[in-house]
Formats: C-alpha cells, sequence, structure tokens
C-alpha cells in the first residue's frame, strides 16, 4: 500500500517486536495480547506529553478551534478511556499504574476549573461556546464508570465531588443537535452509577433516548442528528453509548437488537487488508470503527461469530498499525495511514485521533471469553462475494472476495441538516460522491471529483448536495439503490429551475451499471460522469454505454488518503432537457475483459434496458423508479 504522503513520519508499527500468533489467528496474528501491548505503547507515548501533575496531555501540533486547554483536556480524557478498558478488561490488574497518575489529574484538574494554568480543566459550555469539553466528559465519565473499583472508588471524597461538579455542567450546557447529546447520557449515567444521581440526571438521559429514537430509521441505523447524516458515527457513538450503559448497568433495552441488526450489515464494510470503509468525517479515529464490532462481541448483541469479530477488530487495528497512523514519537497523527490534512475536519487537534480508543471496548471480554480464544476466521468479504440494498440508509454495499474490496454506493447519506440551504461552497466530498471504499478515497475539494456526475453549464460544474434517496434493495447476486439530486452551482443562482438528477446503481459481482437521468437541462448543457480514483496498484474503468460521446482520463494531483496521486476516468456528453446516460463502472485489481459484459440494448429518457453475458436483463425505468432484473 502506498498511502497518502511523502510527508508522513517514519512508519511505526509499535506491535513488531511481539511474535504474531497465526494457529489462532491465522489471518492477523493478533491476539489478546497485542490489544494490550498496542493500547500500552499508545498510553506511554501520549503521557511523555502530560503536563506536570497529569491533568492534560498537550499533544505537539496546531490547535484545533477550542484552544489549547480544550485539547490538553482531550488528550487526558481520551487516553483514559483507553486505559479504563485496558485495566477493567484485566480484573484490575494494573502493572503500569496508570490510573494512579490518571487520578492525579483528575484532582488537578478539577481544582480550578477554567483558570488560566497549566493544569486546569476548561468548564463545559454550550457547544457554539468552544464546547469541546462536554465531549471529553462523556469520556471521562465512561472511563470512571468501567473502572470504578480502581479509580472512582479509591479517590478522596473532596476530588470525587470536585469531579461530579465538573461533569454536572455538561447537564446544564446544550449539545450540538447530533450524537452530542449522548454525551450529558453518559455522564448521567456514571452519576447515577455511583449513586449520585437526581432529577437533572434523569432529564439529560431521558432527553438523549427520545432524541436516539427520533434518529431511528430502521435495519439498525440511526441519523446523526436530523436530516440524513450516516456514517462511522452510526457505530462509534449512537451505538456506543446506549448499548454499552445497558449492558453496565445490566438492564435490557431496544438498542441492542438494533446493533445486532446494524452489524448484519457494516461487518461487510471491512476490506480483506482490514480497512474499514472510508466515508463521512472525523475519519482520524481510524480503528475506532471496529468499535461497534468490540461492543457487539462484548455484549452478546452480534450475528458475527467470535473468530469473525476478532478478525474484523484485528484486521482493521493492525491495517492502521503497519501503514503508519503512529508516528515515530509514537502518536497517532491527524490523517488516515499517515498525515492526511482533507481527512481531518477543522473542529480536529492533536488529540482528537484518540477516539481510537473506544476500539478497545473489546478488552473488556476477558482473557477467556470466546472473541479471544476462538480460532480467527475469515472476514465476511473473504468468503464469498456480497451485495445488500439498505434501504434505510440508502446504501448499496459491494463486496468481492477476489480482491477483498468492500464498496458502499451512497444514495442516501448527506450530512446536510434540514434547516441548511444547499450551496455548491458547501460541497463535502466524503457524503456527496456517489460511492465509497475500502481501497479508496475521494479526492478532495478543487480537484476532479471522482464518482461524481456532474451536469456543467456555462463552464461551472454542479455539485450534489442533498440527497434524496428512491429506494435499495437486492436479489441472489445482485442489488441496486437510486436516488435524485438537484445539482446546485458556485457562484451567482445556485440552482437552475427545475434541474435534476435520478441516478440508479445496479451492482454485480465487481460490475456497477451506473445509471443517470438528466431532467430540465438548459440547452447546451454538458454531462460529465467519473469513475473510481484509483492509485497504481488498482484499475479504475468506466466503460460508456448510452449517451456518451467522448472518454479520457484526469489526475488528481493532491490524491487521496490512500495514494499520492491519483487517476480518475470520466466520460463526456450533453443534455438538452432530458436524456438518459449509462456506464460501467469496475474497481478491481485485475478488471478483467470489459467488452462483453453488458450492453444496452434500449434506451429512451425514462427507461433503460441492458442485456448482462449471461443473457440476464437489467431494466431501468423512471417515473415512477422501477428496478427489474432477471
Amino acid at each position: 500500500m502506498t498511502g497518502s504522503s511523502d510527508e508522513r513520519m517514519h512508519r511505526v508499527n509499535p506491535l513488531a517486536d511481539l511474535a504474531e500468533d497465526r494457529r489462532l489467528s491465522p489471518r492477523t496474528g493478533y491476539t489478546r495480547a497485542h490489544w494490550e501491548a498496542a493500547a500500552d505503547a499508545l498510553l506511554d507515548a501520549a503521557w511523555r506529553w502530560a503536563s506536570p501533575a497529569g491533568a492534560r496531555l498537550d499533544l505537539p501540533g496546531p490547535a484545533s478551534g477550542s484552544g489549547v486547554r480544550s485539547d490538553g483536556l482531550e488528550g487526558f480524557a481520551r487516553t483514559l478511556l483507553a486505559a479504563g478498558f485496558r485495566v477493567a478488561g484485566a480484573g484490575g490488574d494494573d502493572p503500569h499504574g496508570r490510573l494512579a497518575r490518571y487520578a492525579d489529574g483528575l484532582d488537578a484538574g478539577t481544582r480550578t476549573p477554567g483558570a488560566d494554568d497549566a493544569e486546569s480543566w476548561p468548564v463545559i459550555r454550550d457547544h457554539h461556546v468552544r464546547g469541546q469539553p462536554m465531549v471529553e466528559a462523556a469520556s471521562v465519565a465512561l472511563a470512571l464508570r468501567v473502572s470504578r473499583p480502581w479509580l472512582w472508588d479509591r479517590l478522596d471524597d473532596t476530588v470525587r465531588d470536585r469531579v461530579e461538579a465538573w461533569l454536572r455542567d455538561a447537564l446544564h450546557a446544550l449539545p450540538a443537535p447530533n450524537n452530542w447529546y449522548l454525551f450529558p447520557f453518559t455522564v448521567a449515567g456514571f452519576l447515577e452509577a455511583v449513586g449520585r444521581g437526581d432529577a437533572d440526571t434523569a432529564r439529560a438521559r431521558r432527553r438523549a433516548l427520545d432524541l436516539l429514537e427520533a434518529w431511528y430509521r430502521g435495519q439498525g441505523w440511526y441519523s446523526d442528528g436530523d436530516g440524513r447524516a450516516f456514517d462511522h458515527y452510526n457505530g462509534w457513538a449512537l451505538h456506543l453509548y446506549p448499548v454499552l450503559d445497558a449492558h453496565l448497568a445490566g438492564t435490557g433495552s431496544p438498542h441492542g437488537d438494533r446493533l445486532r441488526e446494524h452489524l448484519a450489515g457494516f461487518s461487510l464494510l471491512f476490506g480483506g487488508d482490514g480497512a474499514p470503509v472510508h466515508h463521512g468525517r472525523s475519519l482520524t479515529y481510524r480503528f475506532a470503527a471496529g468499535a461497534a464490532v468490540a461492543l457487539g462481541a462484548v455484549t452478546g448483541h452480534t450475528p458475527l461469530a467470535p473468530g469473525v469479530s476478532r478478525r474484523l477488530l484485528s484486521g482493521c487495528l493492525r491495517h492502521f498499525l503497519d501503514r503508519g497512523a503512529v508516528d515515530d514519537r509514537g502518536l497517532l497523527g491527524l490523517g488516515w495511514h499517515g498525515p492526511h490534512a482533507p481527512t481531518v475536519q477543522r473542529y480536529s487537534g492533536p488529540a482528537s485521533p484518540y477516539w481510537a480508543a473506544k476500539a478497545f471496548v473489546c478488552l473488556l471480554a476477558g482473557p477467556d471469553d470466546p472473541l479471544w480464544t476462538e480460532v480467527e476466521r475469515d472476514a465476511p468479504v473473504e468468503e464469498r462475494d456480497h451485495v445488500l440494498g439498505l434501504s434505510a440508509p440508502g446504501f448499496l454495499v459491494q463486496t468481492t472476495a477476489a480482491d477483498g474490496i468492500a464498496r458502499l454506493h451512497n444514495h442516501g447519506s448527506d450530512h446536510v441538516r434540514p434547516t441548511h440551504a444547499e450551496t455548491a461552497e458547501g460541497d463535502d466530498p466524503h457524503y456527496g460522491r456517489f460511492a465509497y471504499s475500502t481501497r479508496t478515497g475521494p479526492t478532495p475539494a478543487g480537484h476532479p471529483a471522482d464518482n461524481h456526475l456532474a451536469v456543467v453549464h456555462r463552464g461551472l460544474r454542479g455539485a450534489r448536495r442533498r440527497i434524496h434517496p428512491l429506494g435499495a434493495g437486492h436479489g441472489d447476486g445482485w442489488g441496486w439503490a437510486a436516488s435524485w439530486h438537484r445539482p446546485v452551482f458556485p457562484g451567482g443562482s445556485p440552482l437552475l429551475p427545475a434541474l435534476r438528477v435520478e441516478s440508479v446503481v445496479v451492482a454485480r459481482g465487481p460490475h456497477e451499471l451506473r445509471v443517470h437521468r438528466v431532467v430540465g437541462a438548459p440547452p447546451g448543457a454538458g454531462v460529465e460522469l467519473t469513475g473510481w480514483a484509483a492509485g497504481p496498484d488498482l484499475s479504475s474503468v468506466l466503460r460508456p454505454l448510452h449517451g456518451w460521446e467522448s472518454a479520457d482520463e484526469v489526475v488528481a494531483p493532491g490524491g487521496t488518503a490512500f495514494t499520492a496521486s491519483a487517476r480518475v476516468p470520466r466520460l463526456l456528453g450533453t443534455s438538452d432537457g432530458t436524456s438518459a446516460h449509462v456506464a460501467l463502472a469496475v474497481l478491481a485489481v485485475d478488471p478483467g475483459d470489459l467488452a462483453d459484459v453488458v450492453a444496452v440494448v434500449a434506451a429512451g429518457p425514462d427507461a433503460v434496458e441492458a442485456r448482462w453475458s449471461d443473457g440476464t436483463v437489467t431494466r431501468v425505468s423512471f417515473a415512477p423508479l422501477e428496478v427489474v432484473h432477471g
């Protein structure tokens, strides 16, 4: 794997000297001991940047928008979460004396909250007033809850009172209108678990659970707030906090069954090389993508065999450790493999990547748990080819066993809030593209867009912002997903009257039949379709089938999170009024001969019919939409 940068730090895998166990873990070589060693190495490196009393871990790098003191708290809180899982899973065994250092930090950080000194933590305020400490309060509370006998219960009464007072501000401050409501929920759950609950904690928990119900869309998927934002936050936040809360309390809830349903599809979104699908925001959290898999294994709310869960978890951890996620200082940097600025959000600071600590929830399964004792089994992507339509989030999942690539066709997740206007300037490559995978990332803003259909008017390319899902489904060896959007243009008038693009993808094996219908195009409008952005180790092919006049290839010199420079195939055509445009796309190590895979046998502005080489016919009709295959 080439990775994304010549500028990254020297690649370091902190587990390189730890012997692999290929008998127990034939795919990854990793065991529970490797997970413990990974946690220890990450904690040791981060603590080299601790403040004198240990209340802040001021990791090197530019400050986030929340400021240096908040970043230092972030370093403390997120590493505390990893330490809490590490010690709790070992039954309190703490050979490195970590919790004693965190106890000192809890004492120092809560003495004078808000003070301008080397130790004091910021006060928790509303999300729009440098509200990041609310996020960290949840990590502190959850870590204290899982490690209670060895940390919280051993604190002096005065320190416990001060920690409670600091945490309680999270119950009254205004969260961001998304998964943030689970932060006061988690704080409240801890306070109730240690006998400090009251009307405020009950209110915070009830409010969060009510919102969670409103955001649940089905098939194990929550939207991250109002609107349609489906991404990794579904697993590492919206499932993690309520399911772990119920597990620690020993109570039942509907959230465990939802996690089980989520994992049935989400488990397909890990490649044969261990990578999670590169889609959505906060991807610098890296192997936190496995948190939902770990949570299912720990709580029993999973359809996966223990050996499969460990294969996914260890494969994901090893994927990043082998590819430069840890620099030569032992720190997780901002990026994907190594440093990669387009992967990073503006709210991210030097310690943000340590939300990766959530993956270590797997250590709550003790050494004798089947998660660690069963022989590692193939990941779902390695077993066979899969095609799965998920109508709730508007996704089509497509995997191929031959090369271990998992693809996510996005016809439902846009991260545009209902109250937000659509502007091309707000285009987000991590949501607006038609497809994502475990081997490719989107090209950055300002470069040729991959997996995109653009209507071109007066030299301006329309962007895909708000996505309107039209459905998704699957049959034996095939699946489909569809959506429509209004192209928005930079500058001037953001919309052209009555212009819309209706899009359908039908997947079989490694092949993607991409059908687009442009409606209401002005005279002289151009149409451009691009395929996957690939580096030298992959083939990205986009074959014209109908409605195209020429084909070429463009270069995205900014590359992606996976390659320093990317090649993007492109098709060019025109539209005047209503027109249909059809292509065959393939992302593969070896695409094979595509000359006779599929051919369009009939096409008009309202319907397209294509015949595959085995005689199977796919018919896509619009107005109303219907996809028939057989």
